[in-house]
């Protein structure tokens, strides 16, 4: 990795915790000359309307995803029915053919609410850390957690209701997530409670697909409100602390999406589909630092930019190995 890619993957780093996005210092001499190409060229104009007429919108990733996503939370409500001992338990803790997982943000609330380290955590926990590990942190969110599909699907909506003028989007300081990160962290060590485990929808709604629906879920449905009517996507852009943990967790994947600056035309239609948005900053016109750029931590790998992208600029890559098609 450059200089320039490492100075750029800590910036990325600091926009995960909250920080806002911001232009490079330094733009290597290949990212320079393609800058340089583009800049007040009209005949990328022409090439990139071209482009958005010709591109074939697939979905594949996105359809990927849904079905890896219900198919894991249905697994656990059918082992739960037919007493299949295959998943059992729900999203928070579980196990899976008789190996342990444990949710990671679930073990590190438990040993601040007892104080101190729990071995058959650490046993459940190891699974995960390295699965998530492999993939990057925040698969999980978008790969995994129900919630998440909720408020994809919510988002549908609160853009449909905007672009008929009849919400606006609210947008909020992302270094809340940090701040609530914090808290609930400092609440569990203080009252020897999970405090958050309380109020968490990715829990609510797993073990209400297994064990059957509780008044827990009117606190989803109040927030899947808050999304449709104030601010899009709101709890995991500025609350949810499992994204931020598994972001942390998922800071060296091998699994990431690479940017690739000379096939790009800038037209904004990734960052438009984009869960995190701001991890796309480096496609903004002038800011790639290299001419290849992986995305940052705080990406949920989600394939939507991937899917809309129609010059192929955006792609799921394996560091050091391939493409994933």
């Amino acid at each position: 990795m450059s200089a320039l890619l490492k100075r750029r993957f800590v910036d990325q780093i600091k926009v995960m915790f909250g920080a806002e996005p911001s232009k490079p210092k330094e733009i290597g001499p290949a990212a320079q000359k393609i800058h340089f190409y583009k800049k007040g060229n009209r005949d990328l104009i022409a090439e990139k309307l071209h482009a958005r007429a010709h591109a074939e919108h697939k979905n594949t990733w996105r359809n990927r995803r849904w079905a890896t996503l219900i198919f894991a939370n249905l697994l656990f409500t059918l082992s739960f029915f037919l007493d299949i001992q295959i998943l059992e338990g729900a999203l928070t803790a579980s196990r899976f053919v008789g190996f342990h997982l444990i949710d990671l943000n679930s073990a590190l609330q438990v040993m601040l609410a007892h104080k101190h380290i729990i071995n058959n955590l650490l046993i459940g926990t190891g699974t995960v850390l390295l699965l998530w590990v492999l993939l990057g942190g925040r698969t999980f969110c978008s790969w995994v957690c129900p919630y998440h599909l909720l408020a994809e699907w919510a988002e549908k909506i609160h853009l449909y209701l905007a672009k008929k003028k009849l919400v606006t989007d609210q947008t909020m300081d992302r270094r809340l997530r940090t701040v609530f990160w914090a808290i609930f962290a400092l609440l569990a060590l203080a009252t020897g409670y999970t405090v958050f485990e309380a109020i968490s929808p990715t829990g609510i709604l797993s073990r209400a697909l297994i064990y059957g629906p509780g008044l827990a879920l009117l606190w989803v449905l109040a927030l899947l409100f808050f999304e449709v009517f104030f601010s899009r996507r709101a709890w995991c852009r500025y609350a949810c602390p499992i994204g931020l943990t598994y972001g942390v967790v998922g800071i060296v994947s091998p699994v990431r999406i690479i940017y690739k600056l000379d096939a790009c035309f800038h037209e904004g239609d990734c960052r438009k589909v984009c869960l995190v948005p701001h991890v796309l900053d480096t496609v903004i016109k002038g800011r790639a630092v290299e001419t290849e750029v992986p995305i940052g931590p705080d990406c949920t790998r989600c394939g939507l930019c991937v899917d809309t992208c129609p010059t192929g600029s955006l792609s799921f890559e394996v560091k050091g190995l391939s493409k994933l098609a």
